[in-house]
């Protein structure tokens, strides 16, 4: 894998752990409700389902591209469907990302995690977004190494980036401000989302 694509790889798996969404509202309700270290340990277990979602996702697009290239292609544009519904729903949103910054009772620890990793392992809109996610970059998945990188980088990611989010929503400067530009991050994240999406159809 060259360092050109795995940026590429880099940038849509950060992109789709910014996209607002049940993720987000999770992360963002333990973090608030019950502390930073509550929503850190959240924002990995959170990844950890990511990461099992990334390995299940390669291993079965590789074999249905072998196998059934027309299938393959169909699972790709109803990936790029969804991809598209999220766009358009986040280009409609009335502040939908501060609305999901509410904060909930204090929880064990344990079951903050165990809802972060349901969360994401049973969730069908995350299935659908690691079917458009990882289509474009099944042909490189042909050796170990390359499918390593391509789970562990969205795993990554997914844990960094919700920790991160958990840390600043310690602070109650950072939740008003983020308030205050949801309604703006809400449109971008629908553009870009919708870029994507007619990104992987062009690459079919």
């Amino acid at each position: 894998m060259t360092i050109t694509v795995w940026l590429s790889l880099f940038s849509i798996c950060l992109l789709g752990a910014m996209s607002p969404g049940p993720s987000l509202a999770i992360v963002a309700k333990h973090s608030l409700a019950s502390g930073r270290a509550h929503g850190i340990a959240v924002a990995w277990s959170h990844a950890m389902g990511i990461g099992i979602y990334a390995f299940i996702t390669i291993i079965g697009l590789s074999v249905v591209m072998e196998q059934t290239p027309l299938i393959f292609t169909s699972i790709t544009l109803l990936g790029s469907a969804y991809l598209i519904y999220l766009g358009s729903n986040a280009l409609r949103s009335k502040g939908g990302l501060a609305a999901k910054l509410a904060s909930g009772k204090k929880t064990p620890i344990f079951e903050g995690m165990r809802e972060g990793f349901l969360t994401s392992i049973l969730s069908p809109k995350i299935m659908l977004f690691f079917t458009a996610l990882f289509s474009p970059f099944i042909a490189i998945a042909n050796d170990t190494f390359n499918q390593i990188v391509i789970v562990s980088t969205p795993l990554l990611i997914d844990g960094l980036w919700y920790s991160l989010i958990a840390i600043f929503l310690s602070n109650s400067k950072v939740i008003d401000r983020v308030r205050s530009k949801a309604l703006i991050i809400d449109r971008i994240s629908g553009v870009i989302l919708i870029l994507l999406a007619l990104r992987v159809i062009y690459t079919i």
